[in-house]
């Protein structure tokens, strides 16, 4: 099942959004450009990376990529970028001044990383009969990979923010305190949550084409 079936996303609609994130983003680096934010700048840069990578991975690396999940993607990257400027004419970004925004960005971001840790795992199971992960241990597999992975995170901005701190330079990432430290880390187990329940289903596509590249390296190994 395509992602893009249950939320009903042609592929039209879909370039036509991803265009639009793409110019929105454009618009944000001269905006951090203009304002001599750094953060700004770095994070709408990636943002726009992000969006061309689900296009990438299908050209390149022949993993098939639907409308439903170049956006899901897609708009992860871009609601982080967003986050970090905010209201036209205001310098509180949308972190700072919309309590809800940093739940929604890590729950979707993180919902993303379970699902490229789901899929990799789940090719390799179905690639060998060495190995086998039964569907609780998958379950449980996303729900510690996406905290690793959150707790990973958290220690990047922290440090960035430490450095930023010391050398009183601007902090590409902030780190809000303890607290926000944890809610965040329930957010992205929210976001593993979400991929182990639904996503799974959406995901075969992917799997069978990564299958497909675990089982081409082997035969071209021999």
């Amino acid at each position: 099942m395509r992602l893009r079936d249950e939320l009903h996303i042609d592929q039209h609609r879909q370039q036509q959004l991803s265009r639009a994130m793409q110019v929105i983003l454009l618009g944000l680096i001269f905006i951090g450009l203009d304002r001599r934010n750094l953060g700004i700048v770095i994070n709408a840069s990636v943002g726009l990376g992000v969006t061309y990578l689900p296009a990438f991975l299908e050209r390149d690396y022949r993993i098939p990529m639907d409308a439903g999940l170049t956006l899901w993607i897609s708009t992860a990257a871009f609601l982080h970028a967003v986050g970090t400027v905010g209201l036209p004419g205001s310098e509180t970004s949308f972190y700072a001044s919309v309590w809800w925004w940093d739940h929604l960005t890590h729950a979707l971001s993180s919902s993303v990383v379970a699902a490229a840790g789901y899929a990799t795992v789940r090719a390799f199971d179905e690639h060998t009969d060495a190995v086998y992960f039964p569907r609780r241990f998958m379950f449980v597999f996303i729900l510690l990979f996406v905290l690793a992975f959150g707790v990973f995170w958290e220690v990047i901005e922290f440090a960035i923010s430490g450095i930023a701190a010391l050398t009183g330079t601007g902090s590409v990432l902030t780190q809000y305190g303890l607290d926000d430290t944890l809610l965040d880390l329930v957010f992205d187990a929210i976001g593993g949550v979400l991929v182990a329940v639904w996503g799974t289903a959406h995901l075969s596509d992917v799997v069978g084409a990564l299958r497909t590249r675990f089982d081409g390296r082997v035969r071209n190994s021999r």
